[in-house]
C-alpha cells in the first residue's frame, strides 16, 4: 500500500467516527497528531509522563480524556498509538519493566492493537512484536518523517511494518495523519526504512551547514548561496527548512539535536549489524557527538553548523 504525497488535508470529521483510540506520548509531535485523530471523530484516551499536558490536551479536544497509566489507556480502546523518544522508552511505556502492572501491554484486550509511531531499533521493534503476541495482540511498526509542521498538516511520510491484516486496521488512522503511506514489509522493516531516511536526513543537514560554512569563511553571505542554489540538483527540502534556521540563526527545537544523534547511532549500530562500512555515516555521527557533547543538545538538529565552525557561527 502507497497512498500518494499531497498537502494539508482538511478533515470532514467523521473520518474516525466511533474508533476509540489510545494516544501514548504528547511531546513536540504527538500532541499535534493527537489533534488530527480528534479533529477526524476519534475518541481519544490520552497519557503522557506530565499528566497536567494530558489533561490539558484532553480538556481542549472533543471526545478526549486524560488517563493515569498506559494500562487504562489499553483498557479504554482498541488501539494504542506510541510516540514516545526511543526503544527503552517504548519499553517502558508498553510492558511497564520496574513493576510489571503498569504498561500498554497489561490493559490490551486480545486483538487489541499497538502501534509505535517513534523511531525504534529495528531488533528491538521485532521483540516487542513477540512479547505481544504472547498476549494476543498485534504491533505494527509506523515510524513517521515531516516534523511538527507535516504533523499538524496532516501530510507526514508514514512507514509502516507489519502484517497485511494488521496494517488495514492501522490505515484509517494513518489516512488522518500522513500524505504518503508505505507499507514497507513485515514487523521492522518500517524501523529500517526509517533509519535509512534519518541518515539521510543527518547526512543532508551536515552537507548544508558544511557548504554555508565554507561559503561564509570564504567571504559570502550563506543567505545569498542558499538563494543562489534554490532549483538546482542540490537543491532540497532540507536546504529550504534547515538551511534557512541555520542563516537566520532560529535554532527553536523542532527536532532535537539529541534526538537525531540517537537516530545517527541507530543507524551505525545497524551497520554494524550488517558488515557494511559506512565511512560518511560515521564522519557525520562524529559531528552530532561534537554538538551534543559541548552542551547543545536540546536546540533544533539544524544546529549543527555549530559545531562545524563555531568560531564564525557562534557570534550570530
Amino acid at each position: 500500500m502507497t497512498a500518494g504525497a499531497g498537502s494539508g488535508r482538511e478533515l470532514a470529521g467523521n473520518e474516525l467516527a466511533g474508533r476509540r483510540v489510545g494516544f501514548v506520548g504528547l511531546g513536540l509531535m504527538g500532541v499535534p497528531m493527537a489533534r488530527r485523530l480528534a479533529a477526524a471523530g476519534a475518541e481519544l484516551a490520552l497519557w503522557t509522563r506530565s499528566i497536567e499536558r494530558a489533561e490539558d490536551l484532553a480538556a481542549a479536544l472533543p471526545g478526549a480524556a486524560a488517563l493515569p497509566s498506559p494500562r487504562h489507556v489499553a483498557e479504554a480502546v482498541d488501539t494504542v498509538i506510541v510516540m514516545v523518544t526511543d526503544a527503552d522508552a517504548v519499553e517502558a511505556v508498553v510492558f511497564d519493566p520496574y513493576e510489571d502492572q503498569w504498561g500498554v501491554a497489561h490493559g490490551l484486550a486480545e486483538d487489541g492493537l499497538v502501534i509505535d509511531m517513534g523511531t525504534t531499533a529495528p531488533g528491538r521493534t521485532r521483540d516487542f512484536a513477540g512479547r505481544l503476541r504472547m498476549v494476543g495482540a498485534d504491533w505494527v511498526d509506523a515510524p513517521v518523517s515531516g516534523g511538527t509542521v507535516a504533523a499538524e498538516a496532516g501530510t507526514l511520510t508514514i512507514m509502516a511494518g507489519g502484517s497485511d491484516p494488521d496494517i488495514a486496521r492501522a490505515e484509517p488512522l494513518f489516512r488522518v495523519l500522513g500524505a504518503r503511506i508505505t507499507h514497507v514489509g513485515p514487523v521492522g522493516a518500517g524501523q529500517i526504512a526509517k533509519t535509512a531516511n534519518q541518515m539521510i536526513v543527518g547526512l543532508t543537514i551536515g552537507a548544508v551547514a558544511e557548504a554555508l560554512a565554507l561559503s561564509k569563511r570564504a567571504g559570502v553571505e550563506p543567505a545569498r548561496v542558499r538563494e543562489a542554489i534554490f532549483g538546482g540538483f542540490a537543491h532540497s527540502r532540507v536546504l529550504e527548512l534547515h538551511g534557512e534556521r541555520m542563516v537566520t540563526g532560529d535554532f527553536q527545537a523542532r527536532a532535537k539535536a539529541t534526538i537525531q544523534r540517537k537516530d545517527m547511532r541507530a543507524a551505525q549500530a545497524l551497520a554494524d549489524q550488517a558488515g557494511l562500512a559506512l565511512p560518511g555515516l560515521a564522519a557525520n555521527l562524529a559531528l552530532w557527538e561534537a554538538l551534543v557533547e559541548g552542551g547543545r543538545g536540546d536546540l533544533d538538529h539544524s544546529a549543527l553548523v555549530l559545531a562545524i565552525d563555531p568560531e564564525e557561527w557562534d557570534g550570530d
